[in-house]
């Protein structure tokens, strides 16, 4: 599985908006075949910063995905919203799925 996560700097003036900005292409990526997730959620240090955690299942989904319409759609588009070129961590994980973080288990 490719895990990926990257942090988008956005204009603090797009910032409450930025859910709606990108609502197109998440939709879009997350109705992709290999894509096991794709999510925003706003930094709680920075209220102009979002981070981006997706996961495709292999590297063929990720090259779909970097390949597709409403990817390339969004690099026209997005990159007006922010302030910075987006940070990002992209690694091939030996996994398939979540894990539980077992030292916070709920429960018995």
């Amino acid at each position: 599985m490719i895990f990926i996560t990257a942090v988008f700097p956005v204009k603090p003036e797009h910032a409450d908006d930025w859910p709606e900005i990108s609502r197109e292409f998440t939709e879009a990526c997350n109705a992709e075949p290999g894509c096991k997730w794709f999510f925003w959620s706003r930094s709680v240090n920075d209220p102009n910063e979002y981070v981006l955690v997706e996961a495709f299942a292999d590297g063929d989904a990720g090259a779909a995905h970097v390949g597709s319409a409403h990817f390339k759609k969004a690099q026209e588009t997005l990159p007006a919203y922010l302030s910075a070129t987006p940070r990002i961590v992209s690694q091939d994980v030996d996994a398939d799925d979540w894990s539980e973080l077992g030292e916070m288990r709920v429960g018995s």
